[in-house]
């Protein structure tokens, strides 16, 4: 028997952690997607730090790691690239330090719980799996909204949380053996919402989305809408100095 959450922010990694539950931090756009890519496209593991300062500071423990992260959209002064999934495959064999406004943070809020990882659309089968591997029992998915303004409308983070609460609805082995906790409502309005509209147009008219467009990364949103497209998932696997580690899980991996 599996009991699945629902719950936003800071309050679902409180639940999380109570609970001891497995976490899923959904930050669509668009830290879950590029730290799944990173590690897709063959980064070693990831350090997730809250603070540019602290991931400034890894770089001198991980002189050969590469800086990924965002402020504003934007790299911080310093970083090699930015959030975005696109640029991942500079990646490739080497060590990550990252930090986001707001999903790496919430990562390290959850680090308390069974297990803390991060999933959206694009690596929707391998949670499936991961869930069905490690014979999950208790799940709060964690839509991410925005450090700092708890009234900011995360429309994406919802969206992308609710498709996932669905996938493991109508997966035939989850399914069977699924009861909710908090946040049946939620998913039924967003379930509706995802069947009238579609994933990508509601990515696309969700406040974030907007930000990204003032920065001229629209193709992100394109990107992070995908579904089922990448096979890593995220999992903290312990402490990272300041932040924690994160190692790909992939299908068979265990």
């Amino acid at each position: 028997m599996i009991r699945i959450h629902l719950a936003e922010g800071e309050e679902g990694c409180r639940l999380a952690v109570e609970r001891r539950a497995v976490a899923v931090i959904v930050d669509a756009l668009r830290a879950s997607a590029t730290a799944a890519g990173l590690l897709e496209a063959g980064a070693l593991e990831i350090c997730a730090v809250r603070e540019v300062e602290e991931a400034l500071a890894m770089k001198k423990i991980w002189p050969d790691a590469l800086l990924y992260g965002e402020r504003g959209g934007l790299p911080p002064e310093g970083f090699d690239f930015g959030n975005s999934p696109a640029e991942a495959f500079h990646a490739k064999g080497r060590r990550v330090v990252f930090t986001t406004t707001t999903g790496a943070g919430r990562l390290i809020s959850a680090s308390g719980a069974k297990a803390a990882l991060m999933a959206t659309t694009t690596n929707d089968t391998a949670l499936m799996d991961y869930l069905c591997a490690e014979k999950t029992e208790e799940l709060v998915i964690i839509p991410a909204g925005l450090a700092g303004d708890p009234d900011f409308d995360g429309q994406e983070d919802w969206v992308a949380a609710v498709w996932l609460a669905d996938q493991c609805v109508r997966h035939q082995e989850l399914g069977a053996h699924l009861r909710w906790g908090e946040g049946e409502e939620n998913y039924c309005y967003y379930r509706e919402r995802i069947e009238k509209e579609g994933v990508k147009a509601l990515f696309h008219s969700a406040p974030h989305a907007d930000k990204l467009r003032a920065i001229s990364m629209e193709k992100d949103i394109d990107f992070c809408a995908q579904t089922g497209i990448c096979n890593a998932l995220p999992v903290m696997v312990g402490p990272c100095g300041s932040g924690v580690l994160l190692q790909a899980w992939t299908p068979g991996s265990d």
